[in-house]
């Protein structure tokens, strides 16, 4: 079985459907791709689904919308609505025969045997173990049974697994692409493990290298959470007589406080990130971070530019912090220079999902709590006001919910500036109320240059243009007066401005 090794750097992200796509998934997706983008190299999805009891249709669908979501591609393995490629099936759970055959070979080769011990028997070992402070290591009771004595223990239906033969006291070593030299002893792997259970169903370690070597894989981009598992592979491989790929161990990922990243570390659901409002140019540059850097002190990339500067290189053997702030900040750059128009489209299905406005047609909308039709236009001028300070799309409907609003409620008092007077403010409301009214060119300078001449009428412009403002938008921040009256129109200012000027008549 002795495989040639190809030119074509060949690699896979194997996931297991059990659960939500996360972070540490996404990590070590993006690592596979940007090398093997880097490389021009083939990118496999393969999915791990032996653990038949958690392994749902949903998560695997989940981790294809992730990567489809985020940006990544994949030449071969399984796609949505098919699989793709010359090395399947590359679903663990329709590989089983290619796995017995496996099996059979080494059993027949005596380089993996039947083992009878019982559970209590094996537990019984470990308690020992642990009473005499010694790493547990297998008896290796079943290690020397003669293959005619394995066979009739197995018609008699005796329950078994399947070992390994490790040998003993031989090191096992490889060179990893981003912590060099690793070695491990075959002792430290406790004895013969476990390689396959009855009806030669294979564990882990041993599907994962029968995979990588029929689909042709030279190079393995995981997280350090697996280099445990990399001696194990090498040990099957070198039973099997196969090649080794090339390793390579991300750091881990941890959380503010150097503990192992969670959930309350901001570890969720990678599509819980998109309906917050992060962008996936903003995630891959943030998660890319994780373990990587190209040098110097700039933090912005783009996906083209970490590609054509990725090296295992530059890859830290040391943890990764995942800093939530971080990403935050690095959304509100991407969202600060994308292309209004493009912003705005993405920011449409947050609004409609707030139900401010709903679709109906293209371009056009309808915003039911003013019982009016308003544009694709409308809506860029509005989105315009905020571009500068919004860091997740999920904040736009709070934002800027009262230009979809017919009445705000607020607290009259806030339209109260310092110490002015409810009669003082309503003269500075009326105020505004007729210099809109005089406006007869509505662009945005013209109305700037009209509030401000007003507002210099007072001892501090604040006296003017705090109430107006307020009276627009019903908050204590938000855009400035000039640039919500522009987009406003004078129909819907003055009608704020009356209903703040009613709603002081109140206060006493």
């Amino acid at each position: 079985m002795n495989k040639k090794s190809e030119e074509k750097i060949r690699l896979r992200f194997a996931p297991s459907p059990t659960g939500s796509f996360h972070i540490g998934s996404a990590r070590a997706a993006l690592f596979n791709y940007l090398y093997a983008q880097k490389e021009k190299g083939v990118l496999v999805l393969r999915i791990e689904d032996t653990d038949r009891e958690r392994s749902k249709k949903i998560y695997e669908e989940d981790i294809m919308r992730s990567l489809s979501w985020l940006g990544m591609t994949w030449e071969e393995g399984v796609f949505e609505d098919e699989e793709r490629g010359d090395y399947g099936p590359y679903r663990q759970s329709e590989r089983g025969d290619i796995y017995k055959r496996y099996l059979m070979k080494m059993i027949e080769e005596e380089r993996a045997y039947y083992c009878f011990c019982s559970k209590e028997k094996l537990e019984k070992e470990r308690e020992e173990s642990e009473k005499n402070k010694i790493a547990h290591k297998y008896s290796g009771t079943c290690r020397n049974l003669p293959i005619k004595e394995q066979d009739k223990r197995i018609r008699d239906g005796e329950r078994y697994v399947i070992r390994l033969r490790l040998p003993e006291n031989e090191i096992i070593k490889f060179d990893d692409r981003i912590r060099g030299s690793v070695s491990f002893s075959s002792g430290e792997l406790g004895g013969d493990f476990v390689i396959g259970k009855e009806n030669f169903f294979p564990l882990y370690n041993f599907a994962c290298v029968v995979d990588d070597y029929e689909m042709k894989i030279t190079h393995v981009i995981r997280g350090e959470d697996h280099i445990s598992n990399t001696p194990k592979q090498i040990a099957i491989q070198q039973a099997l007589g196969i090649e080794i790929p090339e390793y390579a161990h991300l750091p881990l990922i941890l959380g503010n406080d150097k503990s192992k990243l969670s959930k309350r570390h901001g570890s969720v659901s990678l599509f819980e990130y998109k309906e917050k409002g992060y962008l996936p140019e903003a995630l891959i540059n943030f998660i890319s971070f994780l373990g990587w850097n190209p040098g110097g002190e700039r933090e912005i990339y783009s996906k083209e530019e970490i590609i054509e500067k990725f090296s295992f290189s530059r890859c830290q053997k040391s943890g990764a912090v995942f800093n939530i702030d971080k990403l935050t900040s690095i959304n509100g750059y991407y969202i600060r220079n994308m292309e209004l128009e493009k912003l705005t489209e993405i920011v449409v299905p947050y609004l409609i999902s707030e139900k401010l406005i709903t679709k109906k047609g293209e371009g056009e909308y309808y915003a039911p709590q003013r019982d009016e039709d308003i544009n694709f236009r409308k809506i860029k001028d509005i989105i315009s006001l905020y571009q500068e300070r919004i860091k997740l799309l999920s904040e736009v409907p709070l934002l800027t919910d009262y230009f979809f609003i017919k009445k705000l409620d607020y607290d009259p008092k806030l339209l109260l500036w310092k110490e002015a007077s409810p009669e003082d403010t309503i003269r500075q409301l009326q105020n505004c109320i007729s210099l809109v009214e005089s406006i007869k060119r509505w662009d945005l300078e013209t109305i700037k240059e009209g509030l401000i001449r007003e507002a210099d009428k007072n001892d501090n412009k604040g006296v003017f243009l705090w109430p107006a403002r307020v009276a627009l938008s019903g908050k204590k921040a938000s855009a400035g007066p000039f640039e919500i009256i522009w987009v406003m129109g004078p129909e819907m200012t003055i009608e704020r401005l009356r209903m703040a000027i009613e709603s002081l008549k109140g206060i006493k």
